[in-house]
């Protein structure tokens, strides 16, 4: 027989006061995971909850390859990077991306504390990793436009493309100011000019959302999940190497490094940047990586810089000649100046034997882990991966649609620079009619996607030919721009024969520069690749030319102006081709204006405007007009 039982009042009591306990208890625990708690209050009570290993975990970055469930959970991951070209299979879809980010996010929630990965990627110059995406003009050309607004645009739409393959954490952009176009990466550098760089850290609120009037400057914010982390880099000084020679030595006193280097910077503090990358240079001997003052002293006190700082690509490795031969030593170097997140991306497991050796020997204190993983918190937490880790499928339409392609178009006809304008100002030779009997078309960078985007584009130094995404070359765009009775010839490099034999009414010849990218790119001649010059020579000789120089940076013409007609600098305008013929048929007009000075010989560099010994071939700022026209015919 059973027996009911009635609770006594006081054996109740005991109950509610027991269950209401566990209750608080519960909702203790789970404090840094309550979205309603100021944020200082959560960071404090995940911070206090965790180990020294989750700690350090947090500070490590890998690259994606590792990233396997195990690794992310037993080591608690904090970071997951694509590094220059990787990605989960070739010509990969927005759904294989979320697929591949959110089984790492799975395995990083599976953890003890579930605290979420922030996995980055480059994309510089729209999703330049990903089939399909938007690839705008490079740094160099959206300098040219001087359009801080249009600029923002670019940045919300290369968000919104980034999301949608799951991912919420760019590294860009690239604030440095190139002093020498030696450097091979100049191209990712808006100006020579900090003023010019300082307005088109506008990209910034674009990729992570305007700050809120009432925020403190200096700490970072990114508004919800159509948005991404930003990255300012690299830190400090990396545009103003030794004759441009990449991860070089920048030799300038500290008020020059304050008044050219460092003022693109504030903007970005100022404007709530979420991390900052250090450069694998050295400012007088000193490598970045293990710069105390400048870390620390500086950009976290002095500017109350309250996001995170992460090293570059192994860039901790770096500290020593020749890199890696004594780890524990870099490691700590670069730690106690000052670096948060370590890119590792590889050696995970040496990365963790080291530290814990270093802390156990009380070389770097608690307190210094402390400060990273408070700043990596913050971030993540302010971000909202707490609340949404996950990628949303829902975005994979945003990759390359049209309004983006719009946007780039009309970037690329701002960037473009009108360099001369036919054989004297009486003779304009632009805007080219629509309606010819035969035009030729000429040049290795006419009908090449892969040197019309340049480096960082599908893989990280880019990819010659047309198969690598989907766009428009410069030869599609003349095709389509052109009366229909207009016959199109085109002939990569034609010789003098050819030319002579044919009836051309005019010629448009695409020379320039080979995808590179970082130290690749490095060049001390800065000359247009073959056979660009002959190929100038064979048609500009003969036949009436406009030569549009598609190039990373300012090279070698002077030889070839005074046979030339017209010279348009196009930089690496990147997927839509279009905006290119918008402008030299005339449906726009020539706006843009030169971010760096264009030399005559590279023995006068480096050279900069306000230089003593200024002489350019083109100066800084300089960039010839037209006026639309409403029919070129």
């Amino acid at each position: 027989m059973k027996m009911e039982t009635t609770p006594t009042p006081i054996f109740a009591f005991v109950l509610l006061f027991l269950t209401s306990s566990i209750a608080a208890a519960g909702a203790e625990y789970f404090k840094y995971k309550d979205p309603k708690q100021p944020l200082n209050v959560r960071i404090d009570d995940l911070l206090s909850r965790m180990t020294l290993a989750e700690k350090i975990g947090q500070m490590a970055q890998i690259e994606r390859k590792n990233a396997s469930f195990e690794v992310i959970k037993n080591y608690f991951i904090g970071s997951v990077l694509s590094e220059g070209g990787s990605a989960p299979a070739p010509n990969a879809s927005a759904r294989v991306w979320v697929d591949m980010v959110n089984e790492i996010q799975k395995a990083a929630l599976s953890s003890r504390l579930g605290i979420p990965v922030i996995y980055g990627i480059d994309a510089v110059h729209g999703h330049g990793t990903v089939y399909k995406a938007t690839i705008f003009p490079h740094n160099i050309g959206l300098g040219a436009t001087r359009d801080p607004a249009l600029v923002k645009k670019i940045g919300a739409a290369t968000a919104l493309e980034v999301r949608a393959t799951g991912i919420p954490y760019t590294f860009s952009p690239c604030i440095a100011v190139c002093r020498d176009p030696r450097w091979g990466r100049c191209y990712e550098s808006f100006s020579e000019d900090p003023k010019v760089v300082q307005e088109m850290t506008e990209i910034i609120p674009g990729l992570q959302g305007d700050i809120p009037k009432n925020s403190l400057k200096g700490v970072p914010f990114v508004a919800g999940k159509t948005k991404i982390a930003a990255c300012a880099k690299h830190y400090v000084g990396d545009g103003g190497t030794y004759m441009g020679i990449n991860e070089n030595n920048t030799i300038i006193d500290f008020h020059e490094l304050l008044s050219i280097h460092m003022p693109p910077y504030y903007n970005a503090i100022i404007k709530g940047v979420s991390t900052v990358m250090v450069s694998y240079s050295s400012w007088n001997g000193v490598k970045m990586h293990a710069n105390h003052f400048l870390l620390t002293d500086f950009l976290k006190n002095k500017l109350r810089f309250r996001g995170f700082i992460i090293s570059d690509y192994e860039g901790v490795d770096r500290i020593t000649t020749p890199p890696g031969i004594n780890y524990t030593f870099s490691l700590q170097t670069g730690i106690l100046a000052g670096i948060d997140m370590i890119m590792i991306p590889y050696d995970y497991p040496r990365y963790f034997d080291s530290f814990l050796e270093l802390v156990h020997k009380n070389v770097i204190p608690i307190s210094r882990i402390n400060d990273a993983v408070r700043r990596i918190l913050r971030v993540k937490f302010t971000m909202g991966l707490f609340e949404n880790p996950f990628g949303d499928y829902s975005l994979a339409n945003e990759i390359g649609k049209q309004e983006h392609r719009d946007l780039a178009r009309e970037a690329v006809r701002k960037s473009l620079v009108l360099l001369k304008n036919g054989k004297t100002y009486s003779e304009p030779i632009l805007p080219l009619p629509k309606k010819a009997k035969k035009i030729l078309v000429a040049g290795s960078n006419a009908d090449n996607l892969g040197y019309q985007c340049g480096g960082w584009t599908i893989e990280w130094q880019g990819l010659s030919g047309n198969n690598l995404t989907i766009g428009t070359t410069l030869l599609d765009a003349i095709k389509a721009t052109v009366d229909p009775s207009t016959e199109v010839v085109f002939s990569e490099n034609p010789d003098t024969y050819f030319i002579q034999s044919n009836d051309f009414s005019y010629a448009i010849v695409a020379i320039g520069e080979h995808s590179y990218a970082e130290t690749f790119g490095d060049s001390l001649n800065l000359t247009i690749a073959e056979p660009g010059p002959s190929t100038i020579k064979n048609v500009c000789e003969h036949i009436k030319c406009v030569v549009v120089v598609i190039s990373g940076r300012p090279v070698v013409i002077e030889p070839y102006v005074n046979i030339i007609d017209a010279i348009v600098a196009a930089w690496l305008p990147g997927t839509e081709g279009r905006g290119m013929t918008d402008v030299l048929f005339g449906d726009y007009g020539f706006t843009g204006k030169l971010p760096r000075t264009w030399f005559k010989s590279v023995d006068q560099l480096p050279m900069n405007v306000g230089d003593a010994h200024y002489d350019p071939l083109y100066p800084f700022g300089f960039g010839l007009t037209t006026e639309p026209v409403k029919t070129s015919y």
